[in-house]
């Protein structure tokens, strides 16, 4: 006689600062697909998850602004080899979450081409963004773009993988930290990606990703103070009016990226990566013949 088995639930966790914890809240919700069929228990993250991602962030933005570009690019390199070596599962994710077999399999190559394409771009924005500037005295006088700080991202609801990659490649690229909330309804791709991260070299802090209700967690991705800009791609005018009051209170950058097909060429560009970039201008005096500078 047969005996029927209960499937056993993967429990997809957050990740905060290169681990797997559980959510503070102890809370969680079952993602379903269109057939209503039970996927994964999946966390809801709180207010504490929030603030514990942005220290993580913060404590590791020091080491990744201040690594050489090109090997920022052989990070994100790797995490593209490594989604390489998974394609299959995240094709079969999707698939459980309403895609077909041709688009998962369309969405997961180009997330992959999406990591290559700025890890090329990672030590060749700056030469192409910075300038001399001419000026009226005997002076160099240089432009060069520097990372904003720690980004706070709320991720494409629509999209499972790539929107997620084609927001925080660029982010990551100029050499900022993050704090993702993935798409509610289709998290799946979303939390396996974390695991791709973790092994592919990434610092623990420079990614790190929450899963829960963005009704719930925008207000604490939008205004916490240790944040320096925030990322919003949806639609919803009234959570935009709310995000951009509430990055006021520190002056957050705010990026709304509300039109962009991410399946498109418009879903990738250096100027995403430039989206993130303070533009720092140094003076340097010119030295004459002798090597002392000249008086004035």
């Amino acid at each position: 006689m047969a005996i029927s088995r209960l499937e056993v639930l993967k429990t997809y966790k957050i990740y905060i600062g290169g681990k797997f914890p559980r959510t503070e809240s102890g809370r969680y919700y079952t993602a379903v697909n269109k057939k209503k069929e039970a996927l994964a228990n999946v966390c809801l993250s709180s207010r504490k998850d929030v603030r514990d991602a942005v220290i993580a962030a913060r404590t590791a933005f020091g080491d990744w602004s201040s690594r050489a570009s090109f090997n920022r690019g052989q990070i994100l390199y790797r995490i593209a080899e490594m989604l390489e070596s998974r394609k299959a599962q995240f094709v079969d994710e999707l698939i459980r979450q309403n895609s077909t077999t041709i688009a998962a399999e369309k969405e997961v190559e180009l997330s992959i081409d999406r990591l290559i394409y700025y890890a090329g771009w990672c030590d060749k924005f700056q030469q192409i963004f910075s300038s001399v500037n001419p000026v009226a005295s005997s002076h160099f006088n240089f432009s060069v773009p520097e990372p904003t700080g720690v980004v706070s991202v709320i991720a494409p609801q629509d999209s499972s993988l790539l929107g997620l990659v084609s927001i925080v490649a660029p982010v990551i690229a100029g050499g900022n930290t993050c704090v993702v909330l993935a798409a509610f309804e289709k998290p799946l791709c979303a939390v396996t990606f974390a695991e791709v991260i973790n092994s592919s070299d990434v610092p623990g802090g420079v990614i790190n990703l929450l899963t829960g209700n963005p009704e719930e967690l925008l207000p604490y991705f939008a205004d916490h103070m240790d944040v320096n800009a925030i990322i919003y791609c949806e639609k919803n005018a009234a959570e935009t009016k709310l995000i951009k009051e509430k990055a006021a209170l520190n002056l957050k950058r705010v990026l709304v990226y509300d039109k962009t097909n991410w399946v498109s060429e418009d879903g990738q560009s250096p100027y995403f990566i430039m989206n993130l970039q303070e533009v720092k201008t140094t003076w340097h005096p010119v030295e004459n013949i002798g090597g002392s500078a000249p008086g004035y």
